[in-house]
């Protein structure tokens, strides 16, 4: 039997997911990453949202106004981090805090330095644990729930595959809370006009993507000849399957086989 070729995976969390699954969905995901990661099948960069969720959930907060928002982030990106080092320790993994904003993709230099650092990382087989850096962001320029940085991260770093873990198990035909909805399991590409008609659809209570977002992300990967995937985070086994070849959630351009 040929030997599985080692892939570059961007994966990306959002906020729901995390305060949903909490320790135990993280314990779970960070086991697969460990178990793939020393097969020497996959390269994982780890996208996450949910600082800002963290702090209210521990703090039971709503806030208000931008600088509340990014004092709440302040608060939870240490608290984020706490969970998945736990979790990576746990496997004798390390994990790598980096923090972007949208300006760091504009500048040349920055993106080298992002390209140069990441695969350093890897190299030493840590896994990167990306987020949008909303202590210093603005409400103008954001990456909705983090899934527009996963996509600009997949195409800086040519990865094989850019992984979308939500708490839906993907696109459906129709509003999924409608009897007849249907999950739609392949798309070839991601129309502006299928964009346009899911960005009504309902987000989470603490992401700020939806679906719409996601699709987005997945248009721009695309661009760069990443294929994606938006599927349900908290399946069992979810990132096993999927490097098996196993067809779960929505795939989009092209039918990825393990």
């Amino acid at each position: 039997m040929a030997k599985k070729k080692c892939e570059l995976w961007v994966i990306k969390i959002g906020s729901q997911l995390i305060t949903d699954g909490g320790p135990l969905l993280i314990r779970a995901l960070v086991q697969e990453i460990s178990k793939l990661i020393k097969a020497k099948t996959l390269k994982v960069v780890w996208v996450t949202s949910g600082a800002i969720a963290s702090a209210r959930q521990r703090l039971d907060y709503q806030w208000h106004s931008l600088p509340e928002k990014q004092a709440l982030s302040a608060l939870g990106q240490p608290m984020l981090m706490e969970l998945y080092n736990l979790a990576l320790h746990s496997q004798k993994l390390m994990g790598a805090q980096v923090l972007l904003s949208y300006s760091d993709f504009k500048r040349k230099d920055s993106r080298i330095n992002l390209r140069n650092t990441i695969h350093q990382l890897l190299e030493w087989n840590a896994v990167p644990l990306l987020n949008e850096n909303d202590v210093v962001a603005t409400d103008e320029i954001q990456f909705g729930d983090n899934d527009q940085l996963s996509a600009m991260v997949a195409s800086e770093l040519k990865a094989d595959r850019l992984v979308i873990l939500t708490n839906v198990d993907g696109l459906y035909d129709r509003d999924p809370s409608k009897v007849g909805a249907k999950l739609i399991s392949f798309l070839p590409h991601v129309s502006l006009s299928l964009i346009r008609s899911t960005a009504s659809s309902k987000k989470s209570t603490t992401g700020r993507g939806g679906i719409s977002s996601k699709l987005l992300a997945a248009q721009m990967a695309l661009k760069k000849g990443i294929p994606s995937v938006i599927v349900r985070g908290s399946i069992e086994n979810i990132l096993t399957r999927l490097k098996d070849g196993e067809e779960l959630g929505t795939s989009i351009g092209k039918r990825v086989k393990g």
